[in-house]
């Protein structure tokens, strides 16, 4: 599956957002340290930082999430995002789309049953904390946990490789119904030791009508700690609050590795 799948398609009736409405939220790839940050306090995730950190705790992981200010336009924070769950991303991946078999098959399967299990890096070794906010039809899922280091690279790895071995690939629903899932790589800001960003878009129908969900996913690391996202909905992604929440929240994170407590408002490290 050589070609590369189409623009998203943006616009959907409210009707059909009404009845299937995302309820879940569940790059290149680089190991450099982020930019320079105008604060000239901040300091970036160095060996030895990583190495003189702390395990995170729980209050640090609730700390390094990101708030309302921290994203831009009206995102509004809600309490249940733990209990979001897309019924579009269940289904079974058709194994005859794969040129190179069920290996394939699987690891796009595993991409979206994680989508839907909110557990896109695995289970957390350690402290974990998540959020959930919302603006108008879409819905952003941000997550802080603790990883064991291997584990976590070798996940990283993993979702490197999506976009080549799930270029496209169709899904079949538990109605037998079918849909076309398009993965393709996201570039997030350079920020943390490492980085993996995908674009996944579901087209299909429901209720006769057509359907597409779109999101964003990324992935950061900060020494054994990470950060999982997922952005988007039935009427598209914003592609810039994916880049505002990976940035800011990376940022977080860094502060509380270096025993800081993260700005309340942005604006306040500028």
């Amino acid at each position: 599956m050589s070609h590369r799948p189409p623009r998203p398609l943006r616009v959907l009736a409210p009707a059909l957002a009404a009845g299937v409405l995302l309820t879940t939220a569940g790059c290149s790839d680089g190991e450099d340290s982020g930019p320079d940050r105008a604060d000239t306090t901040r300091i970036s995730s160095s060996p030895l930082a990583q190495a003189s950190a702390a395990p995170l705790t729980a209050a640090g992981a609730r700390a390094a999430l990101v708030t309302e200010a921290d994203l831009e336009d009206d995102w509004t924070q809600v309490k249940n995002a733990a209990t979001w769950h897309d019924s579009l991303l269940v289904g079974k991946v058709d194994v005859a789309d794969f040129i190179t078999g069920k290996a394939d098959a699987a690891d796009c399967q595993k991409l979206l049953d994680r989508l839907y299990d909110d557990d896109l890096l695995g289970k957390p070794s350690g402290a974990s904390a998540l959020t959930g906010f919302v603006e108008g039809d879409s819905r952003l899922l941000y997550q802080v946990a603790a990883y064991d280091r291997a584990g976590l690279d070798k996940t990283f790895a993993w979702l490197k490789s999506l976009p080549v071995k799930c270029d496209q690939f169709t899904v079949k629903d538990t109605s037998g119904a079918q849909r076309t899932v398009q993965v393709t790589e996201r570039s997030l800001p350079k920020e943390g030791d490492a980085r993996q960003g995908l674009r996944v878009m579901m087209q299909g129908t429901s209720g006769g009508s057509p359907t597409t969900l779109t999101l964003d996913v990324a992935a950061l690391r900060v020494g054994t700690d990470a950060i999982s996202l997922t952005n988007g909905g039935l009427d598209g992604v914003d592609g810039d609050t994916t880049e505002q929440a990976a940035k800011l929240g990376t940022a977080r994170l860094e502060d509380v590795h270096a025993g800081r407590t993260p700005a309340a408002d942005p604006s306040e490290v500028d």
